[in-house]
């Protein structure tokens, strides 16, 4: 039996709602997220790629990566695993989410060595539930039309697919190495365990009604080691004499309303909203 060659693929197309920001672009250990994957999947795969939907192809994180583009609206994880099939068939997939910070080459050395092409897919048991781990997985040509199916049938979890399906089940070599981060106290979780030292950001803040008036200015343009909206208003209050408190503002990032916990990224721009009479 002929041996389909492995190729790559990132899964970036979520829409990060619980994280409030994009997960791709969340920094871990010097680089994003999407860079990492990228990087770990390089030794193992003949080819990689970016899966993403078609309004993100253009955005300044993913327009550097080859792409495959989801076809069907709202299937998740699947699409993307079906879109690569599509481009690809005859290729078999190793499959990355790109929210896996603790995820290192050995687990992934591991995962390709015991790959069985005979079998729908080779992946790992999770170390909470036993159940199969479908965003660190090789999925083998075979596995395009029973995915496709049960897709079209309504039923789009990959994970669900698998338990029916009978894949190579690996025990994990790392117990949190295939743990994803999905929101923001799963983020600052995870980097108080990487215990990474956040870099100097820069970041443009802009200041209205009140808050103009005792900040002086307008706007600036600062570097902080603040890591989120609440660390950054904290900061500037020890500057300025602000009297307003977080509890009466809204906060913008990037021109969206965000969340005070949300991480901040490296030229962002924060604006820090009064009440409409300036309290």
């Amino acid at each position: 039996m002929s041996v389909a060659p492995l190729f790559g693929l990132v899964l970036a197309g979520g829409r990060s709602t619980r994280m409030k920001r994009d997960k791709a672009a969340l920094a871990y250990q010097g680089a994003t997220q999407l860079e990492r994957a990228w990087q770990l999947l390089e030794p193992w795969t003949a080819q990689r790629f970016i899966s993403v939907r078609a309004d993100q192809s253009g955005d300044t994180l993913r327009a550097r990566y080859p792409q495959i583009r989801d076809t069907l609206p709202d299937a998740g994880p699947a699409a993307g695993i079906l879109a690569a099939f599509d481009a690809h068939p005859g290729a078999a997939w190793l499959v990355l989410a790109c929210d896996l910070p603790f995820l290192g080459r050995e687990t992934l050395a591991h995962l390709v060595a015991r790959r069985d092409p005979a079998r729908i897919a080779t992946t790992y048991r999770s170390a909470h539930d036993g159940l199969p781990e479908p965003l660190c997985a090789i999925w083998e040509p075979a596995s395009r039309a029973p995915l496709a199916a049960t897709v079209t049938s309504g039923r789009s979890c990959p994970r669900k697919f698998l338990i029916g399906a009978e894949p190579v089940l690996l025990e994990p070599l790392d117990p949190v190495a295939l743990d994803n981060v999905n929101a923001t106290h799963e983020y600052w979780s995870a980097m108080d365990t990487i215990n990474a030292t956040p870099a100097p950001l820069r970041i443009r803040v802009q200041y209205f009604a009140l808050l103009r008036e005792q900040a002086g200015r307008s706007e600036e343009t600062l570097e902080t080691r603040a890591r989120t909206p609440r660390d950054l208003y904290d900061e500037l209050r020890a500057r300025y004499p602000f009297s307003l408190p977080p509890d009466l503002l809204r906060v913008a990032v990037n021109a969206e309303f965000g969340d005070w916990a949300q991480p901040l990224a490296d030229g962002d721009a924060v604006v820090f909203i009064p009440p409409v009479a300036g309290g």
